[in-house]
């Protein structure tokens, strides 16, 4: 399952160190007791995904390789539609994702401030969530910045309400953000509220 990307006309990113140098295939697996490995399709690791079971939004603490914390996912409270944002440890908003119905399914879309351009950006997903892959693109230039692939569930995933993602990231977009939006997708879904992401 490897696509190639066209390199994006510009960097989309927050964190510098995770820009895709050429088109990567990350492997999002969803593990026991709410962690998640992040690897690139050869099985180099690349973020740690700690979750905590006990936190009412569900938090989920991100790491690089070193132990650096980069930014924790949480669920934001009474919102009318399903809305995760990303924080540092300093409570700086850097990613919001929000999630909302549609006639057929729902859509989804993340904002931010590209780091790079102090510019703000917005991706959506196109596409269905519950099919087997979705495109993320980047609204200003159209761009596809990502594509998800769902590995189809074995029945031990299923049983346990495990996933495999394969998340392949173009040149220039941030891995990192990019993992968030998956995860707070994924986070959503498991919520059991329907499927995600029509065409906007």
């Amino acid at each position: 399952m490897t696509y190639q990307l066209p390199p994006l006309p510009q960097p989309v990113a927050i964190f510098d160190q995770f820009i895709a140098r050429q088109t990567e295939t990350l492997v999002i697996k969803e593990k026991l007791l709410d962690n998640f490995d992040i690897k690139t399709h050869t099985g180099q690791p690349v973020l740690r995904v700690q979750g905590q079971l006990l936190s009412m939004r569900g938090r989920k603490t991100v790491t690089d390789l070193g132990g650096t914390h980069l930014f924790d996912i949480v669920k934001e409270m009474l919102h009318i539609h399903a809305t995760f944002v990303a924080n540092t440890q300093a409570g700086e908003r850097l990613l919001e994702v929000k999630s909302s119905f549609a006639l057929v399914g729902s859509k989804a879309r993340a904002t931010f401030t590209n780091r790079r351009t102090g510019q703000p950006v917005t991706l959506f997903m196109k596409g269905n969530w519950f099919d087997t892959s979705a495109d993320i693109v980047d609204e200003a230039s159209g761009a596809v910045v990502a594509r998800i692939d769902r590995k189809l569930l074995n029945m031990r995933e299923a049983f346990l309400g495990q996933q495999t993602y394969h998340l392949t990231v173009a040149p220039g977009a941030d891995m990192a953000v990019l993992v968030a939006m998956c995860i707070a997708l994924d986070e959503k879904n498991n919520e059991g509220q329907g499927g995600f992401c029509t065409v906007m």
